[in-house]
């Protein structure tokens, strides 16, 4: 399992794009599948060297906390939440299950730092 991707959600997005954009070379694009809690596209975030995305960003509304955290890609989205669970974690939201078949969930650690984990979507 390794770190595959990181998630700002911001109260003032645009802010935090130019800020990101401007010290690290990130650019920014809609996903064209999920909406964020402000009713805007989740935007996704390539680094310099136009590779893989690096993550997502997205506008709080206001209507949930601001955060930047990490996701863990693992095998099994389910399994990584019992997982995490039987070791004292907690499970904050889903798992859910995208259109695209992506699985995610968001999860605490015992001394409440937040983090998510991930599946992607089947190969075809």
């Amino acid at each position: 399992m390794s770190i595959g991707w990181i998630e700002v959600g911001a109260d003032r997005p645009e802010e935090s794009e130019r800020f990101y954009g401007d010290v690290f070379g990130w650019t920014f694009a809609d996903d064209g599948n999920s909406i964020g809690p402000d009713g805007k596209p989740y935007r996704i975030v390539t680094g310099p060297d136009g590779g893989a995305p690096l993550g997502g960003f997205y506008g709080t509304g206001g209507k949930v906390p601001q955060q930047a955290i990490f996701l863990i890609l693992v095998a099994d989205t389910e399994a990584a939440c019992r997982q995490a669970e039987a070791h004292g974690g907690k499970v904050l939201v889903g798992p859910q299950r995208e259109p695209s078949g992506l699985t995610f969930a968001r999860l605490s650690d015992p001394t409440g730092n937040l983090f998510g984990v991930f599946t992607p979507p089947p190969r075809p």
